[in-house]
């Protein structure tokens, strides 16, 4: 499941794909990955002893810290989550919410392991849908039921019904057996996928306000224990053969699978692999205290227990976070790291401070990653066929205005790439879709004419750019 066993230079190799410099950076999280390996390669007693290098990122917004953490929460399968750290000074705050991020994290755990889980089972679940499909598709002879005269019998049934729909019972003829099984031979190569069919799938569960309001430090879930009450309803959908496989495949994979097994298993995963990923916590010290809020300082005091190790109930069982990896990051433009309390601190023995972005480096965030901005748009652009070639004139432009106005106003990193080529390519975006042109070259003079007069003016550039 969790690719651990990776080297640090690998590590490095995959995050360099998508991340431009910070070497630093990328260095100190791949030898905190790595370190995460070699314990669980410990005699037990030992690993016990071994507890994470958090990590504390310092640099402003948009140089790659999050970018950095998600995509090596990515690269190994772990779980992940990002918290904002001012989240825990609004309004109506309790000091034992902090826990709610171990809770989030089991959540993404869950959801790892439960797609492990339905990949094993996918070739059975696959020919129990397929089944399902050719049953919908050749129906067979429905028989009369006997309905019961005991009216007592007649509510019970109805009870019964609503809680699980029983199957209506069938005759089933020799032809349409030899339809079925034709039909299924079909469905298994493929060849029906674009044909519609009607079928009733169980009532995806909605997302509801949370009813918890402290509940969930029991280990209870009130959401879930009320919605376990409610019958469980079908609905009718008209689908693709091919959509209604995935929808059906789904319904068979949980069959199959043991849900008290995810639990156990995503707990254990969260417990020994899970990344928690702190944003903002410069937000928290006592310097950037105002009047009248939540203690920034008691934040931090509630935050200290689960980094150093607690005991948090979530609603599928008690998890240790001793061996969760923390990566804290912040901008630290009006404090600094040792105004935090002096107790946190000391829990992220790892500093790393990254590097404003240069013009150079907004050159290479253009072009280079596999996921380059510069990418994106002449792909989007090429699905309304026409072909965007940028010069390297352009866009050295682009990187040279983005590094001006990061300079001249707030510096956010990045980000400015995607204001500047949103201003830029405006107007292509708008007519696009009405325009009959094959290729289109964006020039250095293009980049001017639309952008040069708007960077040169600080009241403009800080307003539209």
């Amino acid at each position: 499941m969790v690719n651990q066993d990776i080297s640090p230079k690998e590590i490095v190799k995959e995050l360099d794909r998508y991340i431009i410099g910070q070497e630093a950076a990328k260095k100190s999280v791949a030898v905190a990955l790595r370190n995460r390996y070699r314990r669980l390669q410990l005699e037990e007693e030992m690993q016990q002893e071994v507890t994470p290098k958090n990590i504390l990122m310092i640099g402003p917004t948009g140089v790659g810290k999050t970018e950095i953490a998600r995509r090596l929460a990515k690269i190994v399968q772990a779980p992940f989550i990002k918290v904002e750290a001012t989240k825990f000074t609004e309004g109506g705050y309790v000091g034992r919410d902090v826990e709610s991020m171990v809770r989030d994290l089991v959540e993404n755990a869950i959801q790892i392991v439960r797609k492990e889980q339905y990949a094993r089972v996918r070739v059975q679940a696959e020919k129990k849908a397929n089944r399902r499909l050719a049953k919908l598709l050749v129906p067979g002879i429905k028989k009369e039921q006997k309905k019961s005269v005991n009216p007592y019998d007649q509510m019970m049934s109805m009870f019964n019904q609503m809680q699980q729909p029983e199957e209506t019972k069938e005759e089933l003829t020799d032809e349409i057996r030899s339809n079925r099984q034709s039909i299924y031979e079909q469905l298994e190569r493929g060849v029906l996928d674009q044909r519609e069919v009607t079928i009733q799938i169980e009532e995806p569960k909605i997302q509801t306000p949370s009813m918890n309001q402290g509940f969930e430090q029991m280990g209870i879930d009130l959401n879930e224990t009320l919605g376990a009450l409610k019958p469980k309803k079908k609905i009718e959908r008209t689908v693709t053969v091919k959509e209604a496989r995935e929808l059906l495949l789904q319904e068979e994979s949980s069959k199959l699978v043991n849900d008290a097994d995810i639990h156990s298993e995503a707990l254990q995963l969260a417990a020994s692999s899970g990344i928690i990923f702190i944003d903002e916590i410069d937000k928290i010290t006592s310097k950037s205290q105002q009047s009248g809020e939540v203690s920034r300082e008691g934040v931090q005091r509630d935050i200290l227990p689960v980094v150093e190790g607690s005991q948090v109930n979530t609603k599928y069982g008690v998890l240790q976070t001793d061996h969760i990896l923390f990566i804290a990051s912040g901008a630290f433009h009006l404090s600094k790291p040792s105004d935090l309390i002096p107790e946190l601190q000391g829990r992220f023995p790892i500093r790393v401070e990254l590097d404003d972005l240069t013009a150079d480096d907004f050159v290479k965030i253009l072009k280079e990653p596999n996921n380059a901005l510069v990418k994106q748009y002449v792909a989007l652009l090429g699905t309304e066929g026409i072909k965007v070639i940028f010069t390297i004139e352009a866009i050295e432009r682009i990187a040279q205005i983005a590094f001006q106005v990061n300079r001249d106003t707030d510096n956010i990193g990045a980000r400015r790439l995607h204001t500047i080529l949103e201003k830029l390519l405006e107007d292509l975006l708008f007519e696009a879709s009405d325009i009959q042109m094959g290729e289109i070259t964006i020039t250095e003079a293009y980049v001017n004419e639309k952008l040069a007069s708007i960077a040169e003016n600080e009241d403009l550039s800080r307003y539209i750019l």
